[in-house]
């Protein structure tokens, strides 16, 4: 089972082994909280035999978990009274944030947190981001260019709960944001220069009285609720890959208001929305991995789009001027021109074939 592991899952699960060990071992303690995917799990699963409790960013919470698992959010039910959470670092220093506080508030008082990441991805004073919630931190050393952070000891006044929410300039409503969620609680640029030409766009596209709108990769759910509040006829879906994401924008539709027309589905490039049964695409899309740039990331999100796309239907995207996307765009979705363009942002509009 562990050479389906990440070398940081290996050596968070070998760390975390051999200091409970050095604690009294766990055979007489509950369950394990684990961060990381279906692998990882099952492999925490085999090495404590006790029920594991797991957190996947990626994987929506109705996929069947691996035995002996059970599937949670980023939530108190996932790490409530349990003594081991072992698995891998977010790659944010607000997510690291984020999952210690969430320990130190609802595990025992006598947890271990073993997590590990790829030295690579180890951002500055991320070592140093878990004291805000617990008293005792320290890395491990490396290994297979790995690190894992241990912490133990929680604090009385851990750090803030997430999501957290921010009123910022530009819009009538508070953004809120889980940890690992691009970002933030800020209107990122690109998004920004999407807003500036949406109500023109949506009114020249000739909508039906109720449309279908989706956002596509929605973050923290901006779009989604701007135009739930700006169309009020209309159907609005926020759909992201990302447990985190998908969390936010649901907690920015309540707090704006339109809960009840922002569905929020935790889908991998909008898997689920019927063929041809959309008449707006907004796309903010990203275009890198942690620290890589990837040229052609967005593309499967074009497919998808030109996908659900009714023939007729419009994308609207935005995107870092660089990239060229508008013969990918073409290609996946049909006829496509640029409405707006600054020296670091596009935004184009496409029509469905």
């Amino acid at each position: 089972m562990t050479d389906a592991l990440s070398p940081a899952a290996r050596l968070a699960l070998d760390e975390a082994f051999e200091r409970d060990a050095a604690r009294g071992g766990f055979a007489h303690r509950g369950a394990v909280a684990v961060i990381g995917d279906d692998a990882l799990a099952a492999a925490a699963r085999e090495r404590f035999g006790s029920p594991i409790r797991l957190f996947h960013e990626l994987t929506p919470i109705p996929v069947a978990p691996p035995e002996g698992c059970e599937r949670h959010g980023l939530v108190p039910e996932l790490v409530d009274g349990v003594t081991l959470v072992v698995g891998e670092l977010p790659r944010t220093l607000a997510g690291v944030d984020e999952i210690a506080g969430l320990v130190a508030r609802h595990a025992d008082a006598d947890v271990l947190v073993v997590l590990a990441a790829r030295e690579k991805n180890l951002e500055r004073g991320m070592n140093e981001r878990p004291r805000d919630s617990f008293l005792e931190v320290a890395a491990s050393r490396g290994r297979d260019k790995a690190r894992a952070l241990i912490a133990s000891g929680p604090r009385p006044t851990p750090s803030p709960a997430y999501p957290r929410s921010e009123i910022v300039s530009g819009l009538d409503f508070p953004i809120a944001a889980h940890g690992a969620v691009f970002a933030g609680t800020r209107l990122d640029i690109g998004t920004r220069a999407l807003l500036e030409v949406l109500p023109a766009q949506l009114d020249a596209a000739a909508l039906p009285e109720r449309p279908t709108v989706v956002d596509l990769g929605c973050g923290t759910g901006v779009l989604a609720v701007w135009t739930a509040r700006h169309l009020p006829g209309a159907r609005v879906i926020a759909t992201d890959r990302s447990w985190s994401a998908v969390s936010s924008a649901s907690r920015t539709a309540q707090l704006a208001g339109v809960a009840d027309r922002v569905d929020t589905v935790h889908a991998d490039a909008g898997e689920g929305i019927p063929d041809r049964s959309v008449d707006v695409v907004l796309l903010n899309p990203p275009f890198h991995d942690g620290r890589a740039v990837i040229d052609d990331m967005a593309h499967p999100l074009f497919r998808a789009a030109g996908r659900m796309l009714r023939p007729g239907g419009t994308l609207l995207t935005v995107y870092n001027s660089h990239l060229k996307h508008r013969g990918a765009l073409e290609r996946s979705v049909g006829p496509t021109s640029q409405v707006a363009r600054t020296p670091k942002f596009t935004v184009t509009r496409s029509i469905a074939r």
